[in-house]
Parts: C-alpha cells; sequence; structure tokens
C-alpha cells in the first residue's frame, strides 16, 4: 500500500486540514499518517482560533513518522508561523521525501489570517525550493508575486515568476478568477472547467493538493497528476454534499455513491 503524509492544522469540523488530507488519501486508496502543526477552532461558518504547535513537537511527530514509516508522498499545509515553517524544512531537508506538494494556505475560505506576512516570506525562501510542486490560489498567488492578477495572461505571468524564483511547479488555481487551472513548470497547460454553482467549497485547497500528491506517489507525470487531481476536486465538488450552516465540506468519497443511500 502507498503511503501518504500530511503535515497540517487540525480542523475538528472535518472539512479541511489533516482531516480532509486524510479522506482524499483514504478514496485515492492511500494509507495515511499525519503531522499536526497547529490544533484550529472552526466549522463551516470560519475559523475563531489556531492555536501552534511547538517547533519542537512537530519535528518530533516528523521524525517518528519518517524513521518508521517513510511516505510515498508530502503534503504540506498550514505552516502556523516562522517557527512552524523552520521545523518543517528542517524536516524536508534531513529526510528528502519525494512527491512534496505545498498548499501555500495564507488565509481561510472565511478571510482568517492563517500566516502572516513574514512567515509567509520566509515560507516561500525556506520551503518553496524544496517542494515539487505549489498549489496557489489567484489571491494567494498576487500576494507571493506582488502581481495583480485579472486574467489567464496574468496567471502566467505569476506562475512563471513562482516557477522561476523557487525551481517548484506552480498548479494556480483560478476558482478566484475564471474557473481555469494553470499547470506551469516551464511551458503552461490549462485544465478547463466551468465553475459549479455549488457555495460549499471548504476545504477545496487541501483537498486538490493531496489528490496531487497522491496522484504523483501513483507514478504520474506532474501535468497529468495535476489534472488528476482537478477532476478529482470537480467531482467532489459537483456531487453536492450540504453539511453545517455556511462553506460546506466537499464529499470526499464522492464516486463511492453507489455504494450508500443518501
Amino acid at each position: 500500500m502507498k503511503t501518504f503524509l500530511t503535515i497540517a492544522g487540525s480542523d475538528p469540523s472535518g472539512g479541511a486540514g489533516i482531516q480532509a488530507d486524510i479522506k482524499t488519501a483514504a478514496a485515492f486508496g492511500f494509507y495515511s499518517m499525519s503531522v499536526i502543526t497547529a490544533v484550529t477552532v472552526q466549522n463551516t461558518r470560519g475559523v475563531s482560533g489556531v492555536v501552534p504547535l511547538s517547533p519542537g513537537l512537530i519535528k518530533a511527530q516528523a521524525e517518528a513518522v519518517f524513521e518508521d514509516i517513510f511516505p510515498d508522498c508530502v503534503k504540506i499545509g498550514m505552516c502556523a508561523g516562522v517557527e512552524g515553517v523552520d521545523a518543517i524544512a528542517d524536516t524536508l531537508e534531513r529526510y528528502r521525501p519525494k512527491n512534496t506538494v505545498i498548499d501555500t494556505i495564507l488565509l481561510s475560505s472565511s478571510g482568517y489570517t492563517l500566516l502572516e506576512r513574514a512567515a509567509a516570506e520566509h515560507m516561500c525562501e525556506r520551503l518553496f525550493p524544496l517542494a515539487d510542486i505549489i498549489t496557489p490560489n489567484v489571491p494567494e498567488a498576487a500576494a507571493l508575486t506582488g502581481m495583480r492578477i485579472e486574467s489567464e495572461a496574468d496567471m502566467e505571468r505569476a506562475a512563471e515568476h513562482m516557477h522561476k524564483s523557487w525551481g517548484c511547479a506552480v498548479l494556480l488555481k483560478g476558482g478566484h478568477l475564471n474557473g481555469s487551472d494553470l499547470f506551469y513548470d516551464g511551458s503552461a497547460r490549462y485544465y478547463r472547467h466551468e465553475l459549479i454553482d455549488n457555495p460549499n467549497t471548504h476545504g477545496t485547497g487541501c483537498t486538490l493538493s493531496s489528490a496531487l500528491a497522491c496522484s504523483l506517489a501513483r507514478g504520474m507525470s506532474m501535468a497529468d497528476a495535476a489534472g488528476a487531481a482537478v477532476g478529482y476536486v470537480t467531482g467532489a465538488i459537483g456531487s453536492g454534499l450540504d453539511l453545517g450552516s455556511g462553506c460546506g465540506p466537499l464529499d470526499h468519497m464522492w464516486y463511492t455513491d453507489c455504494f450508500y443511500d443518501k
């Protein structure tokens, strides 16, 4: 069985963070492991609190995993501050895992700041060069590059800038712009799909990055893995799951609907 490691924050409502990552990896047939970087207080209506774990505890969790069950792929989400970034970067430099995907989480979908500017800049310097691919959305890409992104041409310029700056491939998510997702690794490739009329998109970025990591570990090319991840998330949104009174979660097991009654 292939193995998957998520290094991210915990979402008690189960829609994002390590909970979404583990559900996604299970859907892809992977054995999941987790390193918690922060405990959040959140539900479908938003985030009301974040408590980062100590860098020593983050490192200790990671070492416990890498020294016993070395993962076939790694997804990194919420980093929880400068020291958290260093703890994760130190771990990657020590163990050098393959198929490392970083979800560039700066804000929650409700607008709560999850990574301060200094920590975001540190993440660019220390973590991105260790990644195979990063998965910013349009607002995150704008914040990371200082560019205005209002068109596909802008998306390509921003993706090229990130690729040249940090040496990793980029999957730039276009849901905030036109729905088209852009993969860039020196050349551009779009994954076009219609925007789905479903307000329940909590955990979309976590889910996409985890699906991408698993697809890479299955041996897909970077571009094909990006396409597979986009297709999986599109199906999970399109399934129409409706839980909670706010922005609800995705249906991570959407293609197993034939096995149960809705």
